[in-house]
């Protein structure tokens, strides 16, 4: 049912509709600048406010293609990109160039609110699969969806009411997402220093900065181990009653290790033929993935029950009282070590690499005392944990805001619009 005073229309009705393009590639210094009108591409969607593009388009450009520049506000909505990429939108905050991927849209100011409409098509994503329809093999809505795309408004000023309560939200979101950058970019300068040596820590038995010579070795040295599992037949079901299960390689990313990326091992046979168990107090490295995440890894404190490695995850063992584990799971996830590994990676195929034990067991190791590894370890814990408070916060403000548009945007819970607004808006 629709709301009392609330009107179902279509995208057409409110708004002019059309898309961009791309100007050629054959041209990039004569289309393409620093300087110019910012250009908009699908992965330039943020599904928010977009304030910066990848790329920029130049005067030349604009009079040699069939490229035109979009006000500020307008709309935009993905149509190619497959399920994951149809229906991302933005909203323009400076006039802009898109590409053909992109519909805009130029909303009529009297009928709709550019920021509502925004949220409306976030909050009805899911609608956009109902369209999507290609012979090619990613699927893709067509500009006709777009223009017949139903949406149920309330009143102007009702619409830029709840835009504003939103937007509460997206800058909390906003903030919070700053502030993630900002601590993962402080890690990281803390590993660059901290791992080699340039930036020495407090000795907490002594009160004095460490001090003395790092050792140089090899993986070999430090290690017992490389292992891997096996390649099992499994089901990507999410079973969480399954109890046998193998890991994927999306377990590993950006040093986190994620332990609910698993597959269901659920065949007798199958089961039996389980190899290494994920183990408490290890680190496990990808040895076999796509170019940039081949070498990808992340540090296990307590192991899942009943979780093993497939045939492209190793599990490193270290030698205990030699090597701190959390350390060497650091050394490891530092981006002078993952460049060394990723560029002794090999393969045949374009999209996918392999490192092999021997290249690794070859990397030298500037180790410092195991005093100093599990200093240095400690710190770059408590930045991984001030990351992971504020990650878990977004997702809550997230879930909260989600929430909140489900309740709005359907007219299940009413705002109150001020009446000198609903003048201004009638004036």
């Amino acid at each position: 049912m629709v709301p009392n005073g609330w009107e179902r229309t279509r995208l057409k009705n409110i708004a002019k509709i059309k898309s961009g393009s791309t100007p050629l590639r054959a041209k990039q210094d004569l289309y393409y600048s620093q300087d110019g009108t910012p250009w908009v591409k699908t992965l330039d969607l943020n599904n928010s406010k977009i304030i910066t593009t990848d790329e920029r388009i130049t005067e030349l450009a604009l009079k040699e293609s069939s490229c035109s520049i979009f006000p500020i506000n307008t709309v935009l909505v993905a149509m190619y990109g497959g399920f994951n990429q149809i229906g991302r939108t933005g909203l323009l905050t400076v006039p802009s160039a898109i590409n053909q991927a992109l519909s805009g849209l130029t909303l009529d100011e009297t009928k709709a609110n550019a920021e509502f409409i925004l949220n409306y098509l976030n909050g009805n994503v899911r609608q956009w699969k109902k369209f999507a329809a290609s012979s090619r093999k990613d699927p893709n809505i067509t500009r006709e969806d777009v223009c017949g795309f139903e949406v149920v408004l309330p009143p102007l000023p009702e619409q830029r009411k709840i835009a504003k309560i939103l937007s509460t939200w997206d800058k909390a979101i906003t903030t919070t997402e700053k502030l993630i950058a900002t601590s993962k970019q402080q890690k990281k300068s803390l590993m660059q220093q901290l791992l080699t040596g340039k930036k020495r820590l407090v000795n907490p038995e002594t009160g004095k900065v460490f001090e003395g010579e790092w050792e140089e070795f090899r993986v070999k040295d430090l290690v017992h181990s490389l292992d891997a599992g096996v390649s099992v037949n499994s089901d990507d079901d999410g079973d969480l009653s399954c109890d046998y299960k193998i890991l994927k390689t999306s377990c590993v990313s950006s040093g986190i290790f994620r332990s609910s990326h698993t597959k269901s091992v659920k065949d007798t046979v199958e089961i039996s033929r389980l190899k290494e168990p994920v183990l408490s107090d290890s680190i496990v490295i990808s040895r076999m993935n796509t170019p940039f995440l081949v070498g990808a890894n992340a540090y296990i404190e307590i192991a899942p029950a009943n979780t093993f490695l497939p045939d492209r995850l190793w599990q490193v063992k270290p030698k205990m009282g030699l090597v701190y584990t959390r350390w060497l799971a650091y050394w490891f996830g530092s981006d002078h070590i993952r460049h060394s590994i990723r560029a002794n990676a090999t393969g045949t195929s374009g999209s996918m690499k392999n490192i092999t034990k021997t290249d690794v067991f070859a990397i030298k190791v500037e180790k410092p005392t195991y005093e100093e590894q599990q200093k240095i370890a400690s710190v770059l814990t408590a930045a991984d944990t001030e990351i992971e408070l504020l990650e878990a916060k977004l997702v809550h403000l997230k879930q909260e805001k989600k929430a909140l548009m489900q309740q709005l945007l359907t007219g299940k819970r009413r705002v109150k619009v001020d009446e000198a607004e609903a003048e201004l808006v009638t004036a």
